[in-house]
């Protein structure tokens, strides 16, 4: 039978530019769960799969809404929204065959575990691409599914680590620093989006399913800019660099009469934009600093332009200085993640979205950067709980009835 999908369309309130497109979300924690999603708010059916006995951890990870005995993970709210909820144990060969059958009707199926657990499954992609030869297989994992690497172990901190960038991050003459975010597991979410879409694409114009084999480690090194064309060209190996760029300025953070601002004027045209502004008209034709590669230089940058900088905002508040000069050249307040949340310009994007769990309250949680003119990104949607879309998805896109499912949950194996 054909899929219907009648209990997605009602959760998501219209049709995305992903509809009709149907993802096994296999994955666990974030990178898998994170690429996912961004498909389900992009209107793809999303089926979140969890072993019954041993779901994803990030279900225990806080905060928590709560309600009495009753608690739901915010973490695992933000990552799973719009997402249905189904539990199959692969230890069963009935397990398998639940997932083969899935496998069938689906488009995408995304996975994050250790290369080679899928095989061992049974389910890997050279058995599912015999079921459906249009599957797409997406792998997210540590080192990726190949190389003498692939085997290990990874978290996020891995990726930092094997692929350079907290070598980079911090301040010099300190230990290396670790980005405050989990930017390799980020990172790999959307490099796994664009080559799923991209193998998406390639479907639809008459081509065969495949695998897209994305690592953390390779995202991470892909978004260390400059720093490997500085090895390989010059030799030079990327330091800590704090607040400042490693060559542009000026361009970085300086502070004000009431916290900090981020600053950016370093072309000659920004620079002549900015000493206008704050009535340095003098310092545009100053043979020391009139030219962008002469304000890059260290000792000039530490001697003449720091200095002046510091002048024009040292009396003057984050909302002075923007206001004088935030229209023109990059000058942006240093904010908290609060303050970011309730600024109003955050509303205006429909960065911040909320989604109603009754008794336990309203998850707010970030929204969807891409904005899409005609088939909006839909966000304010609840995640599953734990298997509980189990029978829908049996029914309606595996065609199972209900005598069959009955005995499915009977034996402990969805």
């Amino acid at each position: 039978m054909e899929p219907t999908y009648e209990f997605i369309r009602e959760m998501a309130g219209g049709e995305g530019a992903l509809d009709g497109v149907t993802v096994l979300d296999m994955s666990r924690v974030l990178a898998g769960p994170y690429a996912a999603e961004i498909l389900a708010d992009l209107g793809a059916t999303v089926i979140k799969i969890e072993n019954p006995a041993d779901p994803d951890v990030s279900r225990g990870f806080p905060p928590y809404l709560s309600d009495g005995d009753e608690e739901f993970s915010g973490y695992y709210g933000q990552y799973n929204r719009g997402k249905l909820g189904l539990t199959i144990d692969l230890s069963h060969d009935e397990g398998r065959q639940v997932l083969k059958d899935l496998v069938r009707h689906a488009d995408i199926l995304i996975e994050n575990f250790r290369p080679g657990t899928m095989e061992k499954l049974g389910v890997g992609y050279e058995v599912l691409r015999g079921i459906n030869p249009q599957l797409i297989f997406t792998s997210i994992s540590g080192y990726g599914q190949t190389g003498s690497r692939s085997r290990r172990p990874a978290f996020d901190s891995t990726a930092q680590a094997a692929g350079g960038l907290w070598s980079m991050n911090g301040y010099q003459g300190m230990p290396p620093a670790r980005v405050g975010v989990t930017i390799g597991d980020l990172s790999a979410a959307l490099f796994a989006v664009i080559g799923t879409i991209a193998a998406l694409r390639h479907v639809e114009k008459g081509g065969t399913g495949q695998a897209v084999d994305v690592a953390q480690v390779d995202s991470v090194l892909a978004l260390t800019e400059t720093a490997v064309v500085d090895y390989t060209v010059d030799g030079k190996v990327a330091e800590p660099s704090g607040n400042d760029h490693a060559w542009v300025r000026p361009y970085g953070l300086f502070g004000c009469a009431d916290g900090q601002v981020f600053f950016a004027g370093y072309t000659d045209k920004l620079w002549k934009a900015s000493c206008e502004l704050f009535g340095s008209p003098e310092a545009i034709t100053d043979p020391e600093i009139d030219t962008m590669r002469k304000r890059f230089d260290v000792e000039v940058y530490e001697r003449k332009v720091k200095p002046l900088i510091d002048s024009w905002f040292g009396h003057r508040t984050q909302r002075e200085l923007e206001e004088l000069a935030g229209d023109v050249v990059p000058l942006t307040a240093l904010r908290t993640v609060g303050e970011a949340v309730d600024d109003p310009g955050t509303a205006e994007r429909d960065m911040v979205v909320e989604a109603d769990y009754g008794g336990l309250g309203n998850l707010r949680m970030f929204g969807q950067p891409i904005k899409l003119s005609e088939t909006p990104a839909v966000t304010n949607r609840v995640a599953n709980r734990l298997g509980e879309h189990t029978d829908a998805v049996l029914a309606e896109v595996a065609g199972y009835d209900a005598k069959t499912i009955e005995d499915l949950k009977e034996s402990g194996v969805v």
